[in-house]
């Protein structure tokens, strides 16, 4: 579908929907690149969209000061909205040397046993072991505020609604450990309209 919608209404998709927003910072210090992964889809974005937009607005930005990461993983699914290995490498590759030595942390959040068999084995063929070494599992929202500053990131609610399932749910967690708390700021249903709801505080 992606390919019936310019690369500039693509980047202006990217735009709208937030997939990349800086937010905040974590307990070090350290500014938070949040990443929307439910987003990501190939259906929607090309790879040269989305290298088009992070090299435009968000690589000149990661180059002076460490940053972490925090990788939204919610609702994503390989079969609808995973954008494959084969685009993440090709994103992976064209972040600057100095971006990738800024990069302190990526607070990986509902991370599902699948991925997390995913990256051990494939992440650490494709991005190296140094990249993987950062990763930091987080299975709920209420443990991200160990490492991040509260109420300083907004959450999209269906995040929040997937950790409240969780909770009511818990055999839904096996298999996840915890890195280690629930600000939600939100948007994001399955439109591009943004609304936010403050009830993960």
């Amino acid at each position: 579908m992606c390919h019936h919608i310019s690369l500039s209404d693509q980047e202006q998709l990217v735009e709208k929907l937030e997939i990349f927003k800086f937010q905040g910072r974590d307990k070090n210090g350290h500014r938070v690149l949040r990443i929307v992964g439910k987003f990501l889809s190939a259906r929607f974005l090309s790879v040269d969209a989305l290298k088009n937009y992070l090299e435009e607005n968000i690589f000149p930005r990661l180059k002076k000061k460490p940053f972490s990461v925090l990788y939204l993983h919610t609702q994503v699914q390989k079969n609808e909205n995973f954008p494959g290995i084969s685009t993440l490498r090709s994103i992976y590759d064209v972040i600057p040397i100095d971006a990738r030595d800024n990069l302190q942390a990526i607070y990986f959040v509902h991370p599902t046993l699948q991925a997390k068999l995913f990256l051990a084995t494939f992440g650490r063929l494709h991005f190296g072991s140094r990249l993987y070494g950062k990763l930091r599992y987080i299975k709920r929202i209420d443990y991200l505020w160990d490492h991040i500053r509260r109420n300083e990131v907004k959450i999209p609610e269906f995040v929040c609604d997937h950790d409240e399932d969780l909770e009511g749910h818990q055999i839904l967690d096996c298999g996840l450990e915890s890195d280690h708390p629930r600000v939600c700021g939100a948007p994001f249903m399955d439109s591009p309209v943004t609304m936010y709801s403050t009830r993960c505080i």
